[in-house]
């Protein structure tokens, strides 16, 4: 059931390298996974047959759109989104297309395409055909940056990677040379910690030994000593 391009989307696992994390790691996460979005009633079109654009020069007009993409096909419609106060563009667009042949040519062809020096973005809309879909600005999408530790998964230009899945051993397919191998490793492994912990134990009941061994050589030599100041004395009283 696995695949790098995301069938629902779930903010989830859209967080995940591999769409198997089981916690958000952020809170764009947490307010995607809250969030309640229904799609735009107010937009029209067909949605199988329109194509998203992202990552456009904040100068490109509908006309350089319409003259770039109509090469891959009749356009039906196209719709550059802009702020509703200053009018300006927001750097991305929708564009319909009249057949499907004319859309999966231009996702497969305009994708990284330069437009106005501008590397641009292209894939499928997924607003009303994701089920599920959250946009980015609350949480959701496919993109991010990696500066910020908001990348998501699923989608065209970050697809999931496929999990490792470690093979689970079973005692029979050891076999018993192995377990005997196995156990008596571990043993090794308890019987050198123990050497280790008889050795500084060892240690610990030889310091004395050698401080009072210290001592008494200490004793000694002062005896000693004493002994030699004696004798000349004695050598001087003759």
């Amino acid at each position: 059931d696995w695949a790098p391009i995301a069938k629902e989307y779930d903010p989830l696992k859209a967080g995940s390298i591999d769409g198997t994390d089981e916690e958000p790691h952020d809170r764009a996460i947490w307010r995607a996974m809250l969030a309640r979005y229904v799609p735009n009633k107010g937009v029209t079109g067909d949605p199988h047959l329109t194509l998203f654009v992202a990552r456009l020069n904040l100068q490109t007009t509908e006309e350089k759109l319409k003259e770039v993409f109509s090469r891959y096909g009749d356009i039906r419609k196209i719709r550059l989104v802009r702020d509703l106060v200053t009018g300006f563009s927001k750097g991305y667009a929708f564009i319909e297309y009249k057949e499907e042949r004319a859309l999966l040519k231009a996702h497969r062809d305009a994708n990284r395409l330069v437009i106005d020096q501008h590397e641009i973005f292209v894939d499928f809309e997924l607003e009303r055909t994701l089920k599920g879909w959250i946009p980015r600005r609350l949480g959701g999408g496919f993109g991010g940056k990696k500066e910020s530790g908001q990348l998501r998964f699923g989608g065209r230009d970050r697809p999931f990677r496929k999990p490792i899945n470690l093979p689970n051993v079973k005692n029979d397919f050891c076999g018993e040379g192995s377990s005997e191998k196995r156990n008596w490793s571990r043993e090794g492994t308890r019987d050198w910690r123990t050497r280790d912990r008889d050795h500084e134990r060892s240690r610990d009941k030889r310091w004395p030994e050698r401080e009072r061994s210290w001592a008494w050589g200490e004793s000694e030599r002062d005896s000693k000593e004493e002994r030699s100041r004696g004798r000349e004395r004695k050598d001087r009283d003759r």
